[in-house]
């Protein structure tokens, strides 16, 4: 039986569509398809139910799955013992990411990265939405939540804060803001509520009920251009806004919030060269960026220091 064509049955039965998998495997879709029909004349019975949501394993498909699995495992443990892995990194990671994180912090960072490591590719997707270890959209999934299940992973990677910002040009020609009380009647920039990809987005909730928003947008960099322009006030991460001159916290020590990002693998993965050495880099970058995710509180208006406002309240990842 054909080793490949096993191959490429295990990412359609992990991915679910033949595009998915193509693009895992590198390859043209049609040639997906054409193994599978191989390895499903090998058999002798349908593995894949096809619909039209993509495909579906059939009772055979998932009798196959857990052997493949095993086969997977053993190639992947002799690959990594064999003197070829010792000449350097190789091969695909590919990284899922909030998308200010994945460009503020991490797009340049993985660039250096790559250089060092010229056989090695890295695929960084920075999305305003849940990229899915599920369904093999990614090797690496960095997430404002905890994974609840499956077999991977886990790790806790870094809190983050976040502060309510506004431009100086805003502050300027509106009425100052030393409370919440007085938070009211002002324009806002935040998120669209019923496009949220994670509960932890909803910082306003926390905060203040807005009267009215001058732009709602799926996307962090245009809530933090819109602030930028004057629009309006928002809630932005400090490692976007903190080093924006155009930008000033509003009611510093009272309108801060914290979040943690959480870092996820494939159990089946985690001993391959490439994968640890990835996942190895994204924890010492975190760590080394603490200032910029962590800022140290702004001084008030008379340049004395708040105190670290405590983390807000919200439900556990």
């Amino acid at each position: 039986m054909d080793w490949d064509n096993l191959r490429y049955f295990l990412e359609l039965a992990r991915s679910g569509t033949l595009m998915s998998a193509a693009r895992r495997l590198e390859v043209d879709h049609t040639t997906v398809a054409r193994r599978i029909q191989a390895l499903e004349k090998e058999v002798g019975a349908p593995l894949f139910s096809r619909e039209a949501g993509g495909h579906r394993l059939t009772e055979a498909g998932r009798r196959l799955q857990p052997q493949v699995e095993a086969m997977e495992s053993a190639f992947q443990a002799v690959e990594s013992t064999a003197p070829a892995s010792q000449e350097g990194l190789s091969g695909l990671v590919r990284i899922g990411a909030t998308e200010g994180f994945g460009t503020v912090v991490l797009a340049p960072q993985l660039a250096l990265f790559a250089l060092q490591h010229p056989k090695l590719t890295i695929d960084l997707l920075a999305m305003p939405r849940l990229v899915h270890l599920s369904r093999r959209e990614a090797d690496i999934v960095i997430s404002l939540e905890r994974p609840a299940r499956g077999p991977v992973v886990v790790t806790k990677l870094t809190d983050y804060t976040l502060r309510l910002y506004a431009s100086k040009k805003y502050l300027a020609a509106h009425k100052p803001i030393r409370t919440r009380e007085d938070l009211r009647g002002h324009t806002f920039i935040s998120y669209v509520d019923d496009l949220l990809f994670s509960k932890e987005l909803q910082y306003l909730d926390e905060l203040h009920r807005p009267d009215s928003f001058a732009l709602r947008s799926t996307s962090v960099l245009a809530q933090h251009s819109a602030v930028a322009a004057g629009a309006g006030i928002a809630v932005l991460p400090a490692f976007i806004a903190e080093n924006d001159s155009a930008l000033r916290p509003v009611l510093p020590g009272q309108a801060n919030f914290t979040r943690t990002f959480w870092m996820s693998m494939p159990e089946e993965t985690k001993h391959l060269a490439r994968m640890q050495a990835v996942w190895s880099f994204l924890r010492e970058t975190a760590q080394a960026r603490q200032a910029l995710l962590l800022p140290a509180p702004p001084g008030d208006e008379n340049g004395a220091s708040q105190q670290r406002p405590a983390r807000s309240r919200r439900p556990a990842p």
